[in-house]
């Protein structure tokens, strides 16, 4: 009893990943846990009864009356409205025609727009499927690889977990107690870093294998030059607007995440009444969607949030800590390392909500504990570093053999023939580049921390 009563967080913690294992819901999951364990506590001593109700009042104190997270129902409900508008066939257009002059012009054009497409949307399930849709016939019937062009759409589509106004960074800012904006800000120059290592992958197969990605034929683009300026304007002057009004405003301090998520609502309804798409029916959709997400969302928080509050007070921050020194982590670059390949790890069955909750309330205090304020300048910066690494590294868990769900999605809208197997070999050099991005943002911490400190967000 004495050492179950010494050790009941690791087997609170071990419980949890083998009920995940097992294919119960991860917010049952979370909550159940907590309550059982802390009344595991109570009966051998080391948790008080009364901080039974210290639970909710986390609960309460942590999501439910959180204005930051609030923005969240906003920017799904703007992705799902903007999946639904049309805009991204135009996009494509534009796009495409802006890049006919680079070797790999579609597949670069779908690069592009998926990088602009993904921050609105921020849904990678919407911006995979809508990108798959749009551009894979397009990708196939100009003779492109059918691998590459799996991977280059599978790739961009998920650039909206990590380009701000990304669902899963206001998540994460939440967690840590840092700053969204800050946070926000931060996760700009990774978002932009991966996209330029996927285009440079994508011109350099251009370039070597041109029967890979075949340059689209001249005729292919015939535009006035009126034609030409109305139809990039048309694609992608809409999108871009979006952008400056929601990420603008937070960033200028004109709004905060919620109120730049109701600006976002606003502007993607007026998009979609541009295109023409904008109806009740179609907002009823939108809406339901929306309050499916939201719920998943917040009961996987309220889970998470009870179950960090007694792990915490059951010493499990100083059981991990002792288990890495057991491991012979003794250094603070030997701990980032370790959770970051346990993040990698963890990403191959997990999806990012699911990491978040297991890692972000168990090593967040450890990594303070290690003291990164010498590299990136103060604590608070050092967190906001730590977060964007987390990041990065959890994108990859859309994209990993063998559950990323980014897989299925390009299994289900790839055409007859492209088997599994395919899929997973396509995605295989987009995820070496995102471990590359990884490597680059840890080597190098301004990559993270220019832009948050450049608009005076962090010191």
């Amino acid at each position: 009893m004495d050492w179950l009563a010494d050790h009941l967080a690791l087997v609170m913690f071990l419980s949890m990943f083998v009920a995940i294992f097992l294919g119960y819901p991860v917010a049952f999951v979370m909550g159940g846990l907590a309550l059982a364990f802390a009344l595991a506590g109570v009966w051998l001593g080391v948790f008080s009864f009364i901080g039974l109700s210290n639970i909710v009042l986390r609960m309460w104190g942590g999501a439910a009356s959180d204005p930051v997270l609030a923005s969240i129902p906003m920017f799904i409900l703007m992705g799902a409205i903007l999946e639904r508008s049309g805009s991204a066939r135009e996009m494509l257009r534009a796009t495409e025609a802006l890049m006919q002059w680079c070797p790999g012009a579609l597949a670069v054009s779908v690069l592009v727009m998926g990088t602009i497409l993904a921050a609105p949307i921020g849904i990678v399930g919407a911006a995979v499927v809508t990108l798959s849709v749009i551009a894979l016939p397009q990708m196939l019937a100009a003779g492109y690889d059918t691998r590459l062009a799996i991977g280059t759409i599978g790739s961009a589509g998920t650039l909206g977990i990590l380009i701000p106004p990304a669902i899963m960074l206001v998540v994460m800012a939440e967690m840590l107690s840092i700053p969204a904006g800050g946070l926000l800000l931060a996760a700009v120059m990774p978002g932009l870093l991966l996209s330029g290592l996927y285009i440079a992958y994508v011109i350099s197969v251009a370039l070597l294998r041109p029967a890979a990605a075949p340059r689209t034929p001249a005729d292919h683009y015939p535009l006035s030059r009126s034609e030409f300026w109305w139809a990039v304007l048309r694609g992608l002057l809409p999108m871009t607007a979006l952008l400056v009004l929601v990420l603008g405003s937070i960033f200028a301090g004109l709004a905060t995440p919620t109120e730049s998520g109701a600006i976002g609502v606003i502007a993607s309804m007026l998009i979609a009444a541009l295109n023409r798409r904008l109806s009740i029916s179609m907002l009823n959709d939108a809406i339901y969607v929306s309050c499916r997400a939201n719920a998943l969302v917040f009961l996987i928080f309220l889970g998470a949030t009870g179950f960090s509050y007694v792990f915490r007070v059951l010493g499990g921050d100083d059981l991990v800590v002792d288990l890495l020194r057991h491991l012979g982590i003794d250094n603070r670059w030997e701990m980032l390392i370790f959770v970051m390949l346990l993040i990698f790890v963890l990403g191959l069955p997990f999806e990012w909500l699911e990491i978040c909750v297991i890692v972000l309330p168990i090593f967040g205090p450890i990594f303070a504990r290690y003291d990164f304020s010498d590299i990136a300048g103060s604590a608070e910066a050092a967190m906001i570093w730590f977060a964007t690494l987390i990041a990065v590294n959890v994108q990859t868990a859309f994209m990993s053999p063998p559950y990323g769900t980014t897989l299925f999605y390009m299994k289900g809208t790839a055409p007859a023939g492209v088997s599994m197997s395919d899929v997973y070999r396509a995605m295989l050099p987009f995820i070496a580049l995102q471990l590359v991005g990884l490597a680059l943002c840890i080597y190098f911490p301004a990559i993270s921390l220019w832009l948050p400190r450049s608009v005076g967000l962090i010191e």
